[in-house]
């Protein structure tokens, strides 16, 4: 069964694609074990980390007090996008969201090129959580026992430091639990949610007893241009929400469960992050929150005049960014997986292993890979390139909507874009305002990256994509 489309698109139809996916193969059987509840915790799992626990920070240098538009900016232009993702996850629920929807209705060059960008997204994001999660380790360790890593062992060397050992450590023990089954991850992500809520909350009661509404004036003095900036930073803490629809595979009724998970998420991060930006501000002022590591921290020892507050969020945030780089590395390997079954990259990836039917061997690969960026990258190296290539797919998942709902208007939808097709339209033109903000280092580095991409394609999947074979 082959789809050409428009042109010689080589689209692979929705319906292959379900097919496909839900064939009862050795080697690609994946169990649906997750509800909703674990669904949305794996979604919030995936998207409160580091982006508010240290991103805040860089966001606040950027915009000031008006940080919190620059969050709501943010959270509009995903929100939008997450309309998007919610019907495409319900119509077509496969472990290879993005890619997988691009395919359905852009084609394979094009669904090859949002693939590589998922490597941003999810692999180098892993990386600068991994980078984050260093950070807040050496907090907690220095208010627990007032000893911390040495510099050497707990920083790449544009940080000052040799290599970071701790980044590499919570990337290979995500890797061990992600082996051992799609349950127990499950469970583990859900009581990381929970936790790390919970200690935001804490946050928000200590910070908004110091709340000083004289700390938020003036209130935008960077303008609209630091406003956009921040929210270019701003969007990096969203990241991972799409996360939800690499589960397509492993979800109970997810043509009910994706749309609905994906809503919730978006919700409870943009009412969390707009609230901590404020407590945090309104507690010292921008000023003393802008580019200080372990921000929350800061605000909580400063605060309470005591550091055990300040390890409270520490832990908090040592949790909270473990199951960030928990889900992050699910949906990576599902991705990889999904272009492995197409043919687009070594097969490898595809291989499920029938004792914990998880992708063992892909995996351990993608562990091994990211750990070194971690190793011996700053966080601020891979930020931005991660927030462009995000973009970029989600611009692309856009377009998939409005491409769909022409080529497949009787596909079964268990969603549907509310306002269409302005929302997926509006969508599109807020994800390139924020690529706008990223700055042109980053749009050439980004360039160089598609223009390597496109020739990985040409070179390596083109001639050995199943397509070629299909009848």
């Amino acid at each position: 069964m082959r789809s050409t489309g428009p042109a010689g698109l080589r689209i692979k139809s929705p319906e292959l694609l379900v097919a496909e996916s839900g064939a009862d193969l050795e080697g690609h059987g994946l169990k649906r074990t997750m509800g909703l509840f674990q669904l949305v915790c794996f979604g919030v799992g995936a998207i409160v980390g580091t982006g508010i626990f240290v991103g805040l920070s860089d966001s606040v240098a950027e915009a000031g007090p008006a940080v919190a538009v620059s969050y709501f900016l943010a959270a509009v232009t995903c929100i939008f996008t997450a309309f998007s993702f919610a019907e495409l996850g319900g119509a077509i629920p496969v472990s290879g969201s993005s890619y997988s929807f691009a395919y359905a209705s852009l084609g394979e060059r094009t669904a090859f090129l949002v693939g590589w960008c998922l490597l941003l997204e999810y692999g180098v994001s892993v990386s600068a959580v991994a980078v984050g999660w260093s950070q807040y380790l050496n907090e907690l360790l220095e208010s627990l026992t007032g000893w911390h890593l040495p510099d050497a062992l707990s920083a790449g060397p544009g940080e000052g430091g040799v290599v970071n050992l701790p980044a590499v450590v919570v990337i290979l023990l995500a890797a061990v639990l992600l082996v051992r089954g799609i349950r127990e991850s499950a469970r583990a992500t859900a009581a990381m949610a929970v936790l790390k809520i919970g200690i935001l909350l804490l946050f928000l009661a200590i910070a908004f007893t110091a709340f000083k509404a004289g700390n938020l004036t003036p209130f935008a003095g960077a303008g609209a241009s630091g406003i956009t900036a921040g929210a270019s930073l701003a969007f990096f803490s969203f990241i991972g929400f799409d996360a939800i629809t690499t589960a397509g595979e492993e979800v109970k009724n997810p043509r009910r469960n994706i749309p609905i998970a994906i809503l919730i998420c978006i919700g409870v991060a943009t009412l969390l992050y707009v609230a901590v930006a404020l407590g945090a501000i309104g507690a010292l002022g921008a000023d003393a929150v802008a580019d200080k590591p372990a921000a929350l921290s800061l605000v909580v020892n400063q605060v309470t005049d005591s550091t055990v507050g300040g390890g409270i969020i520490a832990f908090g945030a040592v949790v909270a960014i473990a199951s960030v780089v928990l889900a992050v590395m699910y949906g990576q390997t599902r991705i990889l997986m999904s272009m492995s079954r197409d043919g687009l990259i070594p097969r490898v990836f595809e291989r499920v292993s029938p004792k914990t039917s998880t992708p063992v061997a892909n995996t351990w690969i993608v562990a091994a890979v990211f750990a070194v960026p971690a190793a011996f990258s700053s966080l601020d190296v891979v930020v931005n390139l991660t927030t462009i290539g995000t973009l970029a797919i989600m611009v692309a998942v856009n377009v998939a909507v409005l491409a769909l709902r022409r080529s497949a208007p009787e596909l079964k939808r268990s969603f549907r874009v509310p306002l269409y097709p302005v929302t997926p339209v509006l969508g599109v033109g807020f994800c390139l305002y924020l690529i706008w903000g990223t700055g042109w280092t980053t749009w050439v580095q980004f360039a160089v990256f598609l223009v390597v991409g496109t020739l990985v394609y040409t070179f390596y999947g083109r001639s050995r994509s199943r397509m070629n074979s299909a009848s």
